[in-house]
């Protein structure tokens, strides 16, 4: 890891890229780590140029040094190169061309099955298995293993994005990887390298004041503290010529309208036809 360097200019220009300029917060201790999470943006345009050898072996390892309750390692990968296979995955995404594009598409898995089988192996019932707050440590689990891959692949000039979408259709998914029961793909992500025109901005996030609490939550400002997200998202959208303008806007549209889960209002019921029986 790089040392910590002074402040300077770049680092204050990555702040203002993330916040903008009317919400920098204090800059501290700095790297080249720091320097590439902060550069994060989502990619949806790639080259069909294929990662370097050994990036996806890389990229796992990055994933399992995340934390990990308990050491239980509830994190699977199904690493997906064949053209077919993503553009099924595709078409039950919304038809997200950038899946078919991207040389490699990683669809991370909520692994229960692999302990499952050790109960079984050693006959003893895992009273815990089949309750929320296992199924709930187990997807965060993966979450964390994810992100440090992400972190991994963008700092040797990878470009990423998340596809929550996999949810859409998590039994057809499942069949088409080969999952046994009580696996379940939370996310895919698509990797390789951006074409130019979809390296996009970096996406201004709320200030640290609506974020941030100190001792207690505190909520007094944040109407305030929303209009002036929701301006800087505004001028953010028109550069991009988005058509959701402001932060509410898009949560209106994400939240509001049940049609926008796009199916994912039944994923418990698919969940236990998928073997978890989640208490």
């Amino acid at each position: 890891m790089d040392s910590i360097t002074p402040v300077n200019a770049a680092q204050k220009e990555a702040l203002i890229r993330r916040y903008g300029a009317d919400s920098v917060p204090a800059v501290g201790p700095w790297n080249d780590v720091i320097a590439t999470m902060l550069d994060h943006r989502s990619v949806r345009g790639y080259k069909p140029d294929p990662v370097p050898a050994g990036t996806l072996e890389t990229m796992i390892a990055a994933a399992q040094s995340a934390a990990t309750s308990s050491n239980m390692q509830w994190t699977s990968v199904v690493a997906i190169t064949d053209p077919a296979k993503k553009k099924k995955l595709a078409e039950w995404a919304g038809n997200q061309k950038h899946i078919e594009q991207c040389p490699l598409f990683l669809c991370w898995v909520t692994d229960m099955a692999r302990n499952a089988a050790i109960s079984k192996a050693e006959k003893v019932e895992f009273e815990t298995m089949p309750w929320l707050e296992t199924f709930l440590v187990a997807s965060v689990d993966v979450a964390l293993a994810a992100q440090n891959a992400v972190v991994a692949a963008e700092s040797i000039g990878l470009g990423t994005v998340y596809i929550g979408a996999m949810r859409n259709e998590p039994e057809k998914v499942a069949e088409l990887l080969g999952l046994p029961p009580q696996c379940f793909v939370l996310f895919g992500l698509c990797v390789g390298y951006a074409t130019e025109q979809a390296v996009g901005e970096v996406k201004p996030r709320m200030a640290q004041a609506m974020m941030l609490h100190h001792e207690r939550y505190d909520a007094s400002n944040a109407d305030a503290h929303r209009q002036a997200h929701d301006a800087e998202m505004m001028r953010f959208s028109a550069r991009q010529e988005m058509q959701a303008g402001t932060w509410t806007q898009r949560v209106l549209n994400r939240l509001g309208p049940i049609t926008s889960m796009n199916g994912r209002e039944r994923l418990r019921q698919a969940l236990n036809r998928m073997g978890f029986g989640i208490r």
